[in-house]
């Protein structure tokens, strides 16, 4: 019996030890999580990365005319954390199926409520929340990993791109936040502690009230002396006003306070500007 036991336990600790030995390898589509900030919140990407690996992609792998799941392996999802607008639809912030139709001259890209779309089937084109036909652009080299970028991003719009092969398609995504962020101005300018140099620096930046934003320059360097980069913008802004001369001694004072601080970037983007102005 004794020795019965002593088998049994064996032959247990020798499964356990088989069993909890896996192996591991490389996916071949790796999936890649992309957070882009955006607007006043962000938008996150999940998707896997397939390769050409010496295939024909367009119009064979990836057929003409047919969905697809934009990706490899699970569905592709888009989040949006703030409210965007998408081919003239306004698509309200929250989760969403990626999927496009791959065409030789267009694609159509189609933001879905679906979330486990992976092959055609599945798809139901009554979950649509807005379809939008982009034009194919070709790369001069073929780019060997499929790959979803965000590009030319501003503080309203950005480029979704999706990349692969010699093939590139951009779905353009803007977002409305001048309201928002000129209510919080209008708020926050009411309270004691006013973050003016934000608030001018907006007003520079997105074609507001020059003069005001001058204004609250004047009060943000008054708070903050040694602080050469609001210097720097504040010339910048007396320079669009056309106060050529108050923007030289601007810049010279803001180039002054960069070398004491030992910031060479400051210096040679004052030097840029009164180059300009002369």
């Amino acid at each position: 019996m004794k020795k019965l036991i002593s088998l049994f336990l064996l032959a247990c600790i020798f499964y356990t030890g088989a069993s909890a030995q896996q192996l591991k390898t490389p996916p071949s589509s790796p999936p890649q999580y992309v957070k882009q900030d955006f607007g006043l919140s962000s938008i996150e990407l999940s998707y896997s990365r397939p390769g050409i690996k010496s295939r024909q992609i367009f119009g064979d792998l990836v057929p003409y005319g047919k969905i697809w799941r934009t990706g490899a392996n699970g569905a592709t999802t888009i989040t949006f954390g703030d409210d965007v607008i998408i081919g003239g639809t306004k698509v309200t912030a929250g989760k969403y199926g990626l999927l496009t139709i791959p065409g030789a001259n267009e694609w159509i890209v189609i933001i879905t409520r679906q979330l486990d779309v992976t092959n055609p089937s599945q798809y139901k084109q009554d979950q649509d929340v807005v379809r939008v036909t982009v034009t194919v652009n070709e790369l001069p080299f073929p780019l060997e990993t499929f790959s979803i970028l965000f590009n030319n991003v501003t503080g309203s719009s950005c480029d979704l791109q999706l990349v692969w092969d010699k093939t590139v398609v951009s779905l353009p995504i803007k977002t409305e936040i001048d309201a928002n962020v000129m209510a919080q101005i209008d708020d926050i300018m009411n309270k004691d502690n006013r973050p003016y140099y934000s608030a001018a620096l907006y007003y520079l930046d997105n074609g507001k009230d020059l003069n005001k934003a001058l204004e609250w320059f004047n009060k943000a360097t008054d708070q903050n002396p040694k602080a050469f980069f609001m210097f720097y913008q504040k010339a910048r802004c007396q320079a669009k006003l056309g106060k050529k001369q108050d923007a030289i001694a601007t810049a010279q004072k803001s180039m002054q306070l960069s070398k004491e601080a030992g910031n060479n970037d400051y210096v040679v983007l004052n030097e840029k500007l009164i180059a300009s102005l002369k």
